[in-house]
């Protein structure tokens, strides 16, 4: 089964709460942590990811953009977090198996995630201990980006080395998911998907939600 997984950065953060009501037939809520460093912009932290944490059931993916994620990993799956997620550009590998550890210990799912330059071997080193993999299909750091096509091959790949090695980890897709380009990554072997505006600027939320799913 396809999941789907909003992101709330193209929420009204004013509304959040009412804005996370408003994806509820969706699978996970997605949240994007920026930290100025390890990408070009800030977004959101601890202390946002405890606040909705009362206001929905699903569960909460939350999606490390920042430098050194070892050091705050923890404090995310107290807040709340159910699925956190560590670039693997992020830190030394070392650090980041450190991190996915750290998750782990708090009864909590871990995952890696690779930006577009980044290859699909990179996640390799961690396959066995993960329950999630992230491709990101645009620079990492803005919402609302044009998705990239050439980050197919990854995804294809990724899927492989998952059905060889991991075969209930999933295979999450992040940047410029619609109803058009969502076909092309489920065909490449994702299972969540990440979206956006495509939710968010949608007449019909739940309709959006359902369409996404393929």
């Amino acid at each position: 089964m396809i999941k789907i997984s909003p992101s709330i950065l193209s929420a009204d953060f004013a509304n959040l709460g009412r804005d996370i009501a408003r994806i509820e037939s969706a699978d996970y809520v997605h949240v994007d942590v920026m930290d100025g460093l390890f990408v070009p912009n800030i977004s959101i932290g601890i202390p946002v990811v405890k606040s909705i944490r009362p206001t929905t059931q699903l569960p909460l993916d939350v999606h490390l953009m920042i430098e050194k994620p070892v050091r705050y990993v923890e404090q995310f799956c107290d807040a709340g977090a159910d699925i956190v997620t560590c670039h693997v550009e992020s830190d030394t590998e070392e650090n980041i198996h450190a991190a996915l550890a750290k998750i782990h210990a708090k009864g909590k799912k871990a995952g890696v995630v690779v930006k577009p330059k980044t290859p699909a071997s990179a996640v390799l080193p961690f396959l066995n201990e993960v329950e999630m993999i992230l491709v990101m299909t645009v620079e990492p750091g803005f919402g609302g980006q044009k998705f990239m096509a050439d980050m197919m091959p990854k995804v294809a790949q990724i899927r492989q080395y998952i059905d060889a090695m991991n075969p209930t980890c999933e295979l999450e897709v992040d940047g410029g998911v619609d109803p058009v380009t969502c076909k092309v990554c489920i065909a490449n072997g994702a299972n969540v998907l990440v979206a956006g505006s495509a939710v968010y600027k949608a007449e019909n939320i739940p309709a959006r939600i359902a369409e996404l799913r393929g």
